[in-house]
């Protein structure tokens, strides 16, 4: 157990690498949706931690587990990076599953797809997202995954917002991260519910997940999409 908690905590010492945050002012004209009222996190490597430490303490499985990822779902890996949760999805969801792993650095994108057709994993492909929008497929997805990236998202809402439509009726979005600020590299849960909200999605489900470096929160969308106009950003003291 000892050793369980100290592999935890050096988990969350090295979630991110570390890398310092970059605070954004507000931008009048950054259009309509609100900002994000607070720094955002820069993002400093595609590797949150070494994927022999990830499985001795077994994150994927606890996180797929608890996300009720079965066979045959589409599943969206948002921020894939090096593709730790893509390749175990493929193995999760089988043949006839399907897993879209995405990233927004280019470089980064290329790598995974070059793992991605050295596994032979049929059933993943990998695209190119946009900072403030993932490009996903109307009504496609039972999962979408954010592990611990969240943080590093600059236009929150408009992400959240345009990634609603991508959710299938009973979707829910599965969100990864650190109980802490989010100039360290985590999200506090309050704050994390809070925009969620201000986009339409309610919270389901949290658990505290130690063996992924902080807690696990998953969300579904209700009601109907709001304007953008109509979005109210989150300030937490």
């Amino acid at each position: 157990m000892r050793a369980r908690i100290a592999i935890a905590a050096l988990l969350l010492l090295t979630a991110c690498d570390g890398g310092p945050a970059v605070v954004h002012e507000k931008d009048d004209n950054a259009g309509p949706f609100p900002a994000a009222d607070r720094p955002v996190a820069k993002i400093v490597s595609p590797r949150w931690s070494t994927e022999e430490m990830r499985d001795r303490l077994n994150e994927s499985g606890e996180v797929m587990a608890k996300a009720a990822i079965a066979k045959d779902m589409t599943v969206a890996d948002i921020g894939a990076g090096e593709g730790y949760y893509t390749v175990r999805l493929a193995s999760r969801v089988g043949k006839d599953g399907r897993v879209l792993a995405e990233d927004i650095v280019p470089e980064v994108r290329d790598a995974l797809a070059q793992r991605v057709a050295r596994d032979r994993l049929d059933n993943v492909s990998v695209r190119l997202g946009e900072p403030a929008n993932p490009k996903l497929p109307d009504n496609s997805f039972d999962r979408i995954l954010m592990v611990h990236m969240y943080h590093e998202i600059e236009q929150p809402y408009e992400f959240l917002w345009r990634m609603r439509p991508s959710l299938k009726p009973d979707g829910e979005v599965v969100v990864v991260d650190a109980n802490r600020a989010t100039q360290n590299h985590g999200t506090p849960p309050r704050l994390l519910e809070c925009e969620f909200a201000a986009v339409g999605y309610r919270l389901v489900g949290f658990d505290n997940m130690p063996s992924a470096g902080g807690y696990m929160a998953r969300f579904r969308a209700v009601g109907a999409r709001p304007e953008p106009k109509d979005i109210r950003g989150c300030r937490l003291d």
